[in-house]
């Protein structure tokens, strides 16, 4: 660590500093300000500002320390927050104008867990209207950046969020995915990544005025972005501590009992487009496991395509029947062209269809949970097709509609399943990072951050390289 700078440190090598008295919290905090200071103004990654509370917290992590106060696990490490979800006393805007003054009125679980651990918030990021594009800009904060190269997308919706920790700014970047919105942005900035599985970690906003969908409450999750794999694997375990006010959460230890070392690698169905360097850099994350000592066999993965369209169906049909009016009278022009590309490709359900639905949903989960018994872990593409352009969904809704159904259709359909997905960069194509999804039984997510931690011993981390240049 000793010739990095601050910001560079590993959260795990961070957090063990502080708390032996190699550096203070303040000293930490500082780096990290003037970090964010540097590296945000080209990316609009950070939105809210809270620096100037993070260096308040900084000094009472240092005099709590001094005092000999227990140390929490994350104590004086800088983090981010998402935009949507509630940081008391800012507003949960979720990109959307109309919402600017939605103050919350208490912390959601995962910020009152990472508090109470000792981490230090320095701002909140950016994320599309609604958190419902793929793509990371909207009307209240703008564009954000892909930090790797403005022509591209950082990805959404969790976009500022992993701009932000790619760049530098925080070791541990909040955000949330139920249809990629994790993953699909560590692909995009050459970070790491868990989607827990559903009921691992609790959510809640305080300021929200109605219940979520159900289906939205059974495929949404909490997660963390990070640099690496082993800070994503510190992050989950501050995010996943109990919260009653989540009635899904579950109380599962987040270590099993040993498994096969095999891997499933995943086949692509034929009606999908790829791109062939992609397709290379996965079979040679393929040999690297293989080398890692681990069993990999190319196989048929249960109904990919039943499971995309059962995903896009059911939350689809939610949108219509629970949320389309506000979307229509809140979101602005660009939000409503890449809305209306989803729910294009989606059969809106009436009564009995939406019921059919979710019961035909647990079929399939039962199909992929019995796979996975016999194959832990399931290879998988986070997209076949290399990051697109930063506006590549405003150019039709058939746009929207290929993005979604072809180039990130393992992406989506994994969303319904329940199940955790570990994403890790994998190489490049053309100077831009490619990921890969470690799909894994439920509630065993050290089993995909294992493989992934494999991987990445094998290609080191894509960040050194960004930040090189």
């Amino acid at each position: 660590m000793a010739s990095n700078e601050i910001w560079q440190w590993p959260a795990v090598d961070t957090a063990a500093a502080i708390r032996t008295g190699q550096v203070s919290a303040l000293e930490v905090t500082e780096a990290h300000v003037a970090r964010l200071q540097a590296a945000n103004p080209a990316l609009n990654a950070v939105v809210v500002d809270l620096t100037d509370q993070a260096l308040d917290a900084a000094r009472a992590a240092d005099a709590a320390q001094a005092s000999g106060a227990e140390l929490g696990t994350l104590h004086g490490v800088p983090v981010t927050i998402k935009i949507n979800i509630d940081v008391e006393g800012q507003a949960n805007s979720n990109g959307v104008v109309a919402l600017k003054d939605n103050i919350a009125p208490g912390d959601a679980p995962v910020t009152a867990n990472l508090r109470q651990a000792g981490a230090i918030i320095l701002g909140l990021t950016n994320t599309p209207e609604f958190s419902m594009r793929a793509f990371t800009d909207n009307p209240l904060h703008g564009q954000t950046w892909n930090p790797w190269d403005r022509a591209i997308t950082c990805g959404g919706s969790s976009g500022g969020a992993a701009a932000a920790v790619a760049a530098g700014i925080g070791w541990i970047a909040h955000g949330n995915d139920i249809g990629g919105s994790l993953r699909w942005p560590a692909f995009c900035t050459g970070t790491a990544t868990i989607r827990p599985s559903q009921g691992r970690v609790p959510a809640f906003n305080p300021s929200a005025p109605v219940e979520r969908p159900p289906m939205a409450q059974l495929m949404s999750v909490q997660g963390p972005l990070c640099r690496d794999v082993a800070d994503v694997r510190l992050a989950l375990s501050v995010m996943s501590r109990r919260d009653v006010r989540d009635p899904w959460w579950v109380p599962a230890p987040l270590e099993g009992p040993p498994v096969r070392k095999r891997v499933a690698k995943a086949k692509i169905p034929a009606s999908m487009d790829c791109n062939a360097e992609v397709l290379a850099l996965i079979d040679r994350a393929a040999g690297w496991l293989a080398d890692a000592g681990y069993e990999v066999v190319e196989l048929d993965v249960p109904d990919i395509d039943e499971t995309f369209k059962v995903w896009v169906d059911l939350i689809s049909t939610e949108i219509t029947v629970m949320q389309l009016k506000q979307y229509r009278e809140q979101g602005g022009p660009l939000f409503q062209g890449a809305l209306d590309g989803i729910l294009t490709m989606a059969t809106i359900l009436d009564g009995p269809g939406y019921m059919q639905a979710v019961a035909y949903r647990a079929r399939l989960m039962r199909r992929w949970f019995e796979f996975l018994e016999e194959w832990p872990i399931i290879l998988a593409p986070v997209s076949v097709q290399p990051t697109p352009a930063f506006d590549a969904d405003l150019v039709s809704t058939e746009a929207v509609r290929r993005i979604f159904s072809n180039d990130l259709r393992f992406n989506m359909a994994v969303s319904a399943l329940g199940v955790p997905v570990a994403t890790t960069p994998i190489g490049y194509v053309d100077g831009a990072p490619i990921g890969v999804q470690l799909i894994g039984q439920r509630f065993r997510e050290d089993v995909c951050l294992d493989a992934a931690a494999a991987i990445e011993a094998r290609l080191g981390l894509p960040v050194h390289d960004l930040w090189a240049r």
